[in-house]
């Protein structure tokens, strides 16, 4: 018997019945398959070949496998600046998930900046749940936005998404080429400082949602042996790493959107159930896709000013309490690390770990088990899936 399992991020709010018409059917697609659904799990060690090692907030779990699929997602970056780590300065996508979990953000004054269409998304939801959104800052020029919306002619159905939010945000400032400098306040955020490059100005505010796009969690690909080339997962036709019998799909492979994740995943599913054939059928449509994937890439490529920003004592690892000055007196993302600890807090580095390529032009390429932070209980025995699922059937 072969054993497919896929490791990645399911379950979550859009796909819970009703939110989403095309995520509810998928749902109900996979209820109606013979799969064992494990939500809240997360790998934290592959500890030999084809096995992997999960928790939750109670259990741990050990998978045996004999194909893999990895669909991980992605994160948003984050780039420090002066008072980036004061309350109510968070993530673009993190303040849009607290708001859809419940926090009350009517008569709130936002600012939300960064670069990526995630933005104006955020922005849109924002509004429609009370917030004043004071401003979208897109550190992208008028020029790069024109030349990415020219990629969309061809594809209707995210023309129409973009305008839909457009019209959702009318009557909110969108600044282009704006990003954050400093954001002050006492015990909480109170205003931030934005610049063009040439001025600067400051706007008082609750929350500053602040992401630089996307970057892709490839961190158990890395620490499965799969080949990574360019910051992504590298696959062939069939989403086949260099691994034998492990597939990727979705946001590691390149950030392109769930219409194409959903196409990859689909084609990785096929592949590893032997059915090339139908597999095949799908690469047009995956390739119309992987277009708007490069125009993104293209488009939201990082400023060089935004590393003005950052002063030598601007907090650069959040976790560990390492300075900027601190950790750039180092020669590497290896060096820095062991004599700072940079990178070695509850992220794991995911967070400075970018950080550092983009203002260090340091490759960070160091991945150790656990890939999360993980209970020392679940370093010890562990449970099998037949018995977690005797356990689930049992409550």
């Amino acid at each position: 018997m072969t054993t497919s399992l896929q490791a990645g991020r399911f379950g979550g709010e859009d796909f819970k019945l009703g939110r989403n018409a095309v995520a509810s059917a998928w749902y109900r697609r996979m209820m109606r398959a013979s799969v064992t659904l494990l939500q809240g799990w997360r790998v934290f060690d592959c500890p030999s070949e084809k096995t992997l090692r999960a928790e939750n907030q109670r259990d741990k779990l050990e998978l045996q496998y004999d194909s893999l699929i990895l669909a991980t997602g992605a994160r948003e970056r984050f780039l420090p600046f002066p008072g980036w780590t004061l309350p109510n300065v968070m993530g673009a996508g993190g303040l849009q998930a607290l708001v859809k979990g419940g926090l009350p953000v009517r008569s709130k004054k936002v600012v939300i900046a960064g670069t990526g269409p995630l933005l104006i998304a955020v922005a849109a939801n924002l509004k429609k749940h009370g917030a004043e959104v004071l401003a979208i800052c897109e550190q992208a020029d008028l020029a790069t936005l024109a030349r990415f919306a020219m990629t969309l002619l061809w594809q209707p159905q995210k023309i129409a998404q973009g305008l839909s939010y457009r019209w959702q945000t009318l009557g909110i400032p969108f600044k282009m080429r704006c990003w954050p400098v400093a954001a002050t306040g006492n015990s909480k955020l109170s205003a931030v400082t934005l610049t063009d490059g040439k001025e600067r100005w400051e706007i008082a505010c609750d929350y500053l949602a602040c992401g630089y796009h996307l970057i892709p969690n490839i961190e158990l690909a890395q620490l499965l042996g799969s080949y990574i080339g360019d910051g992504y997962v590298q696959v062939d036709d069939f989403q086949r790493t260099s691994i034998e019998n492990i597939f990727c799909a979705g946001e590691p492979t390149g950030i392109g959107g769930v219409e194409r994740s959903l196409i990859e995943g689909e084609i990785a599913g096929l592949a590893s159930a032997g059915n090339f054939d139908k597999a095949r059928l799908l690469f047009s449509a995956r390739s119309k896709l992987q277009h708007f994937a490069q125009a993104l890439e293209k488009c939201f490529v990082l400023r060089s000013e935004l590393r003005d920003a950052v002063s030598d004592d601007t907090l650069f690892c959040r976790c560990e309490d390492v300075a900027f000055g601190v950790a750039r007196k180092h020669r590497s993302w290896r060096d820095a690390k062991l004599q700072t600890r940079c990178g070695m807090g509850p992220c794991q580095g995911r967070i400075c770990g970018p950080a550092a390529e983009f203002l260090l032009d340091w490759k960070v390429d160091s991945v150790r088990p656990p890939i999360f932070p993980a209970k020392i209980s679940s370093l010890s025995k562990l449970a099998t899936i037949e018995e977690i699922k005797e356990h689930q059937e049992t409550k």
